[in-house]
């Protein structure tokens, strides 16, 4: 078994067609600013390590950093988690496109010993925090289940636009779950989950993601 990075996780999706967001791993303060000068500032930069799942916890995230705070931000990362997480194998730290405004949604994939696969679809934030509001299916599942799913929630209006938010691509939604299936018949996978999927009216895009796999 091996807990995929967030960057390795994004590799997977990228390789099934899932939009990604725009990222590479620094292993310096300098690498650190040419990545973020390439990508365009600001930028989101996480610690990056297979021993971390949960970043935020242990003050490996940091949103908004401006062009001039990104090497002092990379130093004051690395500082930080090797203080909170001193056996952590740190591989750099992932300097990414900030997330578009959009919908938060998750996607989430888990193998069952005696199912099988099953993919799960649900609103992030609150709505699957506090409500649970999501619907699941055993995969494989073709786009016609993939929008059942989408449908069923309670949420749903709320995807289609309401109180002056704009619509999320329902069809891009559906995609993703169609490829999320697809990496579950194909790929030796035990989880994956991608938290937040942020979807506009124009498509769709995996912000976050982790995966373990046999």
């Amino acid at each position: 078994m091996k807990i995929l990075t967030e960057h390795e996780a994004k590799k997977l999706l990228s390789k099934y067609g899932i939009p990604v967001t725009k990222e590479s791993i620094a292993d310096s303060a300098d690498e650190a600013f040419a990545i973020a000068s390439q990508i365009g500032t600001p930028v989101a930069m996480k610690i990056s390590s297979p021993d971390i799942s949960h970043k935020s916890d242990v003050g490996g995230v940091v949103l908004n950093v401006r062009r001039g705070e990104v090497r002092t931000t990379y130093n004051r990362i690395i500082s930080q988690i090797k203080k909170a997480v001193p056996d952590a194998n740190i591989e750099g730290v992932l300097v990414q496109q900030m997330a578009p405004p959009g919908h938060e949604i998750i996607v989430g994939l888990k193998k069952d010993v005696q199912f099988g696969h099953a993919i799960m679809f649900g609103l992030g934030g609150i709505f699957v925090e506090v409500y649970r509001d999501v619907s699941f299916r055993v995969v494989p599942i073709e786009k016609k289940e993939a929008l059942e799913m989408i449908s069923e929630i309670k949420a749903h209006p709320v995807l289609r636009g309401i109180r002056g938010r704009k619509p999320a691509s329902i069809p891009s939604i559906a995609d993703v779950l169609v490829s999320v299936s697809k990496i579950a018949e194909m790929e030796k996978i035990i989880e994956l989950d991608i938290n937040p999927l942020i979807v506009n009216e124009g498509g769709a895009i995996a912000v976050d993601a982790r995966a373990m796999v046999e």
